[in-house]
């Protein structure tokens, strides 16, 4: 496992995700630099920043799926090559029994499997091409290019009336170096409001940003690099003032003196503003209140047992809310902020914990309020080492609640299996509507459960989360295989994790 800056404890599962190759430090104010791109596309009539029926439908069913990430598993006698799993929605949820396995070696998706490519790092939808169902997005960053290791790759795989079937590479920018991880995090909305779906990529070079409408070969409108963020870990899109157009936020990481990491939104005008009280490693954006405006949740997992840096989390991690409005997020706001020691929070706050290393946002009972899932792969149960835990928070027309909060781990009654060390229960994190009824279910990845991964849901209801009855799928039962590195199985999500 390659060592991380700062960090004195490594994370717990085995995937080859990058360490950072450059620290930059950001300024302020920033602007982007225009790359010359493919011809421009005509823009179609606007329908919306995801022109699918159901936002993540790949095969048009209307219902929701969800793409699974396992960077660590074998493709024939590759190891490491890595593949994504899409899990296709019903009434009934999601199982084993009706999936698609994606990995570079399927037929009309382009690259070949290579060792230790972590193909499935990240992963995201968005109606690329405006046909009407979702196209899965797949990040790899640890894709070499020639000679070089890390240079990272991008991948789109159309959806269709019969799924997920061919695909393209969506070309990164000119110049990528060793370790630059191009695509180690990924966000899509519309953030010119033209109707078209547009993508923010990360990696440890700089930032990327595609316009589209884009083509069937994968070429957007428009792309632009920014390397003034240097390395950039994280990135969040969402409407955040109620204009109708997504607004965009970077996360850079940590950079010297603030191992939890700034926050940068990006501007219609191309510019960069800090927010200078916020932090953040991970993130996502919901009308947590319900007011009508997305509310940005940042997780800050570090504290200072797992680093030598200044500005840790408190104790154990915490995560910050900042909340929407019709000016948007001010940079004089001062975020909420919530840890396991806060009144009503299950559990106490604990060295490494990593409370916040990935974040979930829904409504799981139906009651229009967006409510937050806050991982914490680190936390022991009992004394059980990093076997994991989760944390569902409600949302209310207060804000975010500590009220009714409810803890999760694998030895909470209902929920399949047992806490073992190094599971790393909620390594990623996913609240979204895989049934149709109004409810999110919760999906919870495990990447270190026996070598093979596993992934949780449990079907939302009028009280949330019901872990009566839930499910697991493993790596092994989604068809993944391995060699010598672990499955990882679960280890990313389309909701938001940190990827160092």
């Amino acid at each position: 496992m390659p060592s991380h800056p700062h960090l004195s404890t490594p994370r717990t599962f085995s995937s080859r995700f990058l360490a950072a190759a450059i620290a930059v430090s950001a300024t302020a104010t920033l602007t982007a630099v225009a790359l010359p791109a493919s011809p421009a596309v005509a823009a179609a009539p606007y329908r919306g920043a995801n022109t699918a029926a159901v936002q993540d439908d790949f095969n048009g069913d209307g219902y929701r799926d969800v793409a699974v990430g396992a960077p660590g598993a074998a493709n024939g006698s590759v190891d490491g090559a890595g593949a994504v799993v899409v899990l296709y929605g019903s009434a009934s949820g999601v199982s084993a029994s009706h999936r698609t396995v994606i990995t570079q070696a399927t037929s009309g998706i382009p690259g070949t499997p290579e060792e230790f490519d972590a193909f499935g790092t990240a992963v995201t939808s968005a109606d690329l091409d405006r046909d009407g169902y979702a196209d899965l997005l797949i990040g790899t960053p640890s894709e070499s290019a020639g000679t070089m290791w890390g240079v990272g790759s991008l991948t789109v795989v159309w959806g269709g009336s019969s799924g997920l079937k061919g695909g393209a590479s969506i070309s990164p920018p000119t110049g990528l170096d060793e370790g630059c991880g191009f695509a180690a995090g990924l966000a899509v909305g519309d953030v010119t409001g033209d109707g078209a779906a547009d993508i923010g990529v990360t990696g440890y070079c700089g930032a990327t940003t595609y316009t589209g409408p884009f083509t069937r070969t994968g070429a957007a409108a428009e792309r632009h690099f920014v390397n003034d963020l240097g390395t950039n870990r994280g990135v969040v899109t969402g409407d955040v003032d109620g204009d109708g157009r997504a607004e965009r936020f970077w996360l850079p990481g940590p950079t010297d003196g603030d191992i939890s990491g700034p926050v940068f939104a990006e501007g219609h005008d191309g510019r960069f503003t800090e927010l200078p009280l916020a932090d953040g490693l991970s993130g996502q954006i919901g009308d947590i209140n319900g007011d009508g405006y997305g509310d940005l949740v940042t997780g800050v997992p570090y504290d200072a047992s797992l680093t030598s840096g200044d500005t840790p989390a408190h104790r154990g991690g915490e995560i910050q809310v900042l909340y929407g409005s019709a000016e948007g997020i001010s940079p004089q706001q001062k975020p909420q902020i919530i840890h396991q020691d806060t009144a009503g929070v299950p559990g106490t706050g604990e060295d490494g914990d990593e409370f916040g290393m990935s974040l979930g946002v829904g409504d799981t009972n139906g009651d229009k309020y967006a409510d937050v899932l806050v991982g914490a792969p680190g936390e022991s149960v009992g004394s059980t080492k990093y076997a994991g835990g989760a944390t569902l928070l409600r949302g209310s027309a207060a804000g975010l609640s500590t009220t009714g909060a409810v803890g999760y781990t694998q030895n909470t009654s209902g929920i399949p299996g047992t806490a073992e060390s190094g599971d790393s229960f909620s390594a990623s994190t996913y609240l979204v509507d895989l049934t149709k009824d109004g409810k999110a279910e919760t999906v919870v990845g495990a990447p270190g459960e026996n070598s093979d991964g596993l992934l949780w849901t449990a079907r939302g209801s009028a009280s949330g989360p019901v872990p009566s009855g839930s499910t697991s799928i493993s790596g092994t039962a989604a068809g993944l295989t391995r060699k010598y590195t672990e499955i990882d199985f679960g280890a990313a999500l389309p909701g938001a994790r940190s990827t160092i």
